[in-house]
């Protein structure tokens, strides 16, 4: 990575929680070591008043904070902001979100080098009525038991995380509009979370919810709640033994040229540097790809050698941003992937710098 000439600044605004999981020591001693200092903004003190910084990284939310930092970009019009509140408005809701997935496919803006691989997203639907909700008869789509009901508005809250895995119509009764309801898709149990960070993909396999045969499914009542598919409690854990017999270094990583150039185009087309999503793997197809989550700024603490990777980002777009060729979006082509496997222990199998043909703009489309 390039070094930095000069001494940066960085201010970071987080909630608590985050704060206290992404702030750790050892991302302020490595980050100080490279140049940047990371300067924790004090929110009860307009921003306007505070720095001048060089970047500012947060994920707070609110018109008020909205206007802050449209105010302090106006002062300071250098400032590099990350992540943009209107390119991160789109995370919010569960329907947006995927919509980018689709119009990836639907523009092509992705070539995967392997035909025979595909990606999209799973059949969902978005339902505002009760009367709706209860009948599936009214859902369209082709929808059908078992599905996934996630509240509509994905603001990071505990709220927002609360989801169900609903087997039968007796499990609906639970549930309360707007909600979206997604198709559960068998997945070998195994969800892969790959993680942005600019130009940067990591990847990293979880135990997911387990497969649900039709000779299964009749005799499962209602549903089972869960807060996040990667991270199932004893408690939430339909049935413990799938979960201590299933070994995760059996699961086959996604091909990575598929993986890489998803990242790069939603990166693109949401003009966001900082986050990560979900895929599934299709048993029933095994070369079909399902993104089922997107998150802005998501717990890059959990990532293995997570300090490394964001102080690299933070070099490569202060460099950039020192260059004068910063446009606001860092570039969005993508000439190198990093990618780390694991396995279910976090032990890192592998790393390396993935080759990823540079993606040149003509028109509307990208070429690779």
């Amino acid at each position: 990575m390039a070094e930095l000439e000069k001494r940066y600044g960085v201010g970071y605004a987080l909630a608590k929680k985050k704060e206290n999981s992404f702030i750790q020591a050892s991302l302020l001693s490595l980050t100080r070591e490279r140049g940047i200092d990371l300067i924790k903004i004090d929110t009860n003190t307009p921003l306007i008043d505070q720095g001048p910084f060089d970047c500012v990284l947060h994920k707070l939310y609110g018109e008020d904070w909205k206007k802050q930092l449209n105010d302090y970009a106006v002062k300071y019009p250098n400032v590099l902001i990350l992540d943009s509140p209107d390119a991160i408005q789109r995370l919010h809701n569960r329907i947006s979100m995927l919509e980018v997935v689709s119009e990836l496919c639907g523009a092509e803006s992705v070539h995967n080098v392997n035909k025979e691989d595909s990606f999209g997203i799973p059949k969902q639907v978005l339902i505002y009525e009760l009367e709706r909700l209860l009948d599936p008869s009214l859902w369209g789509e082709e929808i059908m038991f078992p599905v996934i009901a996630k509240p509509l508005v994905a603001d990071g809250s505990a709220k927002s995380h609360k989801m169900s895995l609903v087997y039968n119509t007796e499990g609906l009764k639970k549930l309360r509009p707007p909600i979206v309801l997604q198709q559960f898709v068998n997945h070998g149990g195994v969800i892969f979370k790959v993680y942005v960070v600019g130009k940067y993909v990591k990847i990293v396999k979880r135990k997911s919810l387990p497969d649900v045969s039709e000779d299964k499914l009749r005799s499962l009542q209602g549903s089972l709640s869960f807060s996040q598919v990667s991270n199932l409690t004893q408690s939430e854990r339909s049935d413990n033994t799938y979960y201590k017999t299933m070994n995760l270094e059996d699961a086959e990583m996604p091909p990575q040229s598929l993986i890489s150039e998803i990242a790069c185009g939603l990166r693109r087309v949401m003009k966001l540097q900082l986050f990560n999503f979900d895929v599934i793997r299709d048993t029933r197809i095994g070369n079909r790809y399902l993104v089922i989550d997107i998150n802005y700024f998501p717990g890059y603490a959990k990532m293995p050698c997570y300090e490394k990777v964001l102080t690299d980002f933070f070099c490569d777009a202060l460099n950039i941003k020192q260059s004068g060729s910063f446009d606001g979006q860092l570039g969005m082509n993508c000439e190198k992937e990093v990618r780390i496997l694991v396995d279910n222990n976090g032990l890192v199998e592998d790393e390396g710098v993935l080759p990823v043909s540079p993606l040149k703009e003509n028109g509307n489309q990208i070429q690779v």
